[in-house]
């Protein structure tokens, strides 16, 4: 990364993405809304004699991958990320977690402590010229939450349901295609 103008004068598109989520296909290919997570450093607070002076800390907190997709008629792509959640906090029976590990089997596995609860993830950026461009990987990847579907017979116009799902996950990095990181330090 080179200091000084900018060379490519194009501005990013907000339309230009896809997602990808190994453990969960069916949500990915109905994606519709994605984000780049807020970063926040930590900050340190250091007594002088006139005030407290804030310094840079040595902690960086990640925020929330929140995704919106589209859900179809059977759903099965809304499924996939309750099933997970479900697996997950186990909430009728302590046997769904080990079903939730159990079901992933014949796919990659996302072993973290031994744990096959766990899926990494890629948000694909595209230039204006609609071509891959750069990626964010999530490593270790869950949902944590899952938006409510409302049905309402008063509605005059269709709009199709949506839904919205957050991960939290354990560290995101942006690189090129080659997967080399942006950040030039």
């Amino acid at each position: 990364m080179t200091r000084g103008q900018i060379e490519n004068r194009n501005f990013l598109s907000p339309t230009g993405f896809k997602f990808t989520l190994t453990r969960t296909p069916k949500v990915a290919f109905f994606c519709n809304q994605a984000n780049i997570p807020d970063i926040t450093l930590g900050l340190a607070v250091q007594p002088s004699y006139t005030r407290m002076l804030p310094q840079p800390g040595d902690i960086i907190d990640f925020g929330d991958f929140s995704l919106r997709f589209l859900v179809d008629e059977n759903l099965e792509n809304y499924m996939e990320i309750q099933n997970w959640m479900r697996g997950l906090g186990f909430p009728e029976r302590l046997g769904q977690f080990a079903e939730l590990e159990r079901q992933n089997s014949g796919r990659v596995q996302y072993s973290n402590e031994g744990q096959n609860i766990y899926s990494d993830g890629t948000l694909q950026v595209l230039s204006s010229s609609e071509l891959p461009n750069f990626q964010i990987f999530f490593k270790d990847m869950f949902p944590y939450s899952l938006s409510t579907m409302t049905f309402d017979a008063t509605d005059t116009d269709i709009q199709y349901f949506t839904a919205d799902v957050s991960f939290k996950y354990s560290i995101y990095n942006i690189v090129d295609l080659g997967g080399n990181p942006l950040y030039g330090y």
